[in-house]
């Protein structure tokens, strides 16, 4: 388990943070981007969960924790030097298992016949956001994937996080009945 007995500790002030192997890189650095929004991700998924439905609110909450294993994951560079513990890591099974609430989820809903717009119920709003998040948490494991080793399960993850939390903006905006569909062209 993680103790924390101090929350400052100085050895950030000159712009370089540690990674979970130890190595120290610049604040700036692509890695260190791609793990503070997933956590930035986890962020707005907490505020999702403000206004959620209990089975919704559930579903994100693992989900919030899975988060955590994937920073923990991304924080930790695949250098094949011995690591002294097991890294965590997003493993199949979580991919299929959010595979599995789409597909429920999903089957609760009409087609779509326009694109949704962002909006809707608080809730739903915030799985938007979130949504839009994961994506640009994709788009730069993907970058970070070019220069380094990301796995590919952990990169599924993320891709299906996002389909995920479309679908449970619909759910949250009753079952779709309230989403707000794009007009195209509407203000001409």
């Amino acid at each position: 388990m993680v103790k924390l007995n101090k929350i400052y500790t100085r050895t950030g002030d000159a712009g370089e943070t540690g990674l979970g192997n130890g190595e120290r890189r610049l604040k700036s650095d692509l890695r260190v981007e791609t793990y503070g929004t997933v956590d930035e991700l986890n962020a707005v998924i907490g505020l999702a969960r403000l206004s959620a439905e209990p089975e919704l609110d559930a579903m994100l909450a693992r989900i919030q924790n899975e988060l955590f294993d994937l920073g923990a994951e991304l924080a930790t560079p695949l250098t094949g030097e011995p690591l002294g513990y097991e890294p965590l890591k997003i493993i199949a099974s979580q991919v299929e298992r959010l595979e599995r609430e789409i597909d429920a989820m999903n089957a609760k809903l009409e087609p779509l016949k326009s694109f949704v717009l962002p909006a809707g119920s608080a809730a739903a709003a915030h799985l938007h956001l979130a949504r839009t998040v994961a994506r640009r948490a994709e788009r730069l494991m993907v970058a970070l994937g070019r220069v380094e080793t990301v796995e590919a399960v952990a990169l599924a993850y993320v891709n299906r996080l996002s389909d995920h939390l479309f679908v449970a903006a619909r759910i949250a905006n009753e079952d779709g009945r309230a989403d707000v569909l794009w007009v195209p062209g509407q203000s001409r």
